[in-house]
């Protein structure tokens, strides 16, 4: 295969994740030494080493590349597409200050933080492309919507630019379908515009019919992404959710497979099964290709 051909072939494989014309756009690339379990021999081929392969992705409308466990040093252009994490109870002062000289000096896309943290941020990222994410309902969902919908455009006023919200897992459970979609579209309608949305489903606790049903509320009510875990339940991520997730919201929407990511063969495997996106805190060790543990 020529190069030519090396570079239509990737960039045909990520549009066929993109989703429909006018919604955000993600995918997650890796480096041949993650799909084949072996270590990187510098051939040059993977994305790290070839910038006309980014080229061509973003050029067929990719707007975020989620740069999974191995691949390696790379450009600013795809740091600048990954999410700098920091959700720990403990987090302090200093380490989210550190998150931002981070984000910033690295070109992440954001940083994801708590809601009490976001002025910080916005405050410190204020001249920075680096956007402030933070979460709503978390981690347990169970707020009532229009504490969501405060909640959301609360971080909004505060410099909040993506919202990561946790859908009402016990009323799904309950077959409270109506009110589920409600309280999705409570986030979703307090957002807009041009505020990226991700619904997490807190995956342990549901049945494979639940995950399908909240995949396809979450769609119906406008939201841009699902998401498997908040790393605060019972588990995380499995390849299996990941698929069962990919077929029931189609290529329109963004999978994100977060908690219990911890090396290059959970990350293959994330991959293979349709995530579009990994959760993941230490990103500065991702994009130096060390290993890397998952504790969100």
């Amino acid at each position: 295969m020529d190069d030519k051909q090396l570079v239509e072939q990737v960039t045909r494989e990520v549009i066929s994740f993109l989703g429909k014309e006018g919604a955000v756009r993600t995918a997650t690339v890796s480096s041949c030494a993650v799909l084949n379990g072996q270590p990187c021999n510098n051939c040059g081929l993977c994305v790290a080493n070839r910038p006309d392969v980014v080229d061509g992705m973003i050029a067929n409308g990719l707007a975020r590349i989620s740069a999974t466990v191995g691949v390696g040093e790379v450009e600013s252009r795809i740091a600048g597409m990954i999410d700098h994490t920091l959700l720990k109870a403990t987090a302090t002062e200093e380490q989210v200050r550190q998150l931002c000289q981070e984000a910033d000096t690295y070109g992440f896309a954001s940083v994801c933080v708590n809601p009490g943290w976001v002025t910080l941020c916005a405050r410190l990222l204020r001249r920075s492309s680096v956007k402030v994410c933070t979460v709503i309902g978390f981690p347990l969902g169970a707020n009532t919507s229009r504490t969501k919908a405060f909640e959301t455009r609360n971080a909004i006023e505060n410099g909040a630019t993506e919202i990561d919200m946790v859908m009402n897992v016990g009323a799904l459970k309950s077959g409270l379908l109506d009110w589920v979609k409600r309280d999705i579209q409570a986030v979703v309608r307090s957002s807009r515009p041009n505020i990226l949305v991700k619904v997490i489903l807190e995956t342990c606790y549901l049945t494979d019919d639940e995950k399908i049903s909240a995949c396809r509320l979450s769609k119906e009510a406008g939201a841009d992404f699902v998401k498997t875990s908040t790393g605060f339940g019972t588990g995380g991520a499995t390849a299996e959710d990941i698929s069962l997730m990919r077929k029931a919201v189609g290529k329109d929407m963004g999978v994100k497979a977060s908690g219990g990511v911890r090396d290059f063969d959970d990350a293959q495997k994330m991959v293979e099964a349709g995530a579009s996106r990994l959760g993941a805190s230490a990103s500065l060790k991702i994009i130096r290709a060390k290993d890397v543990k998952s504790d969100y």
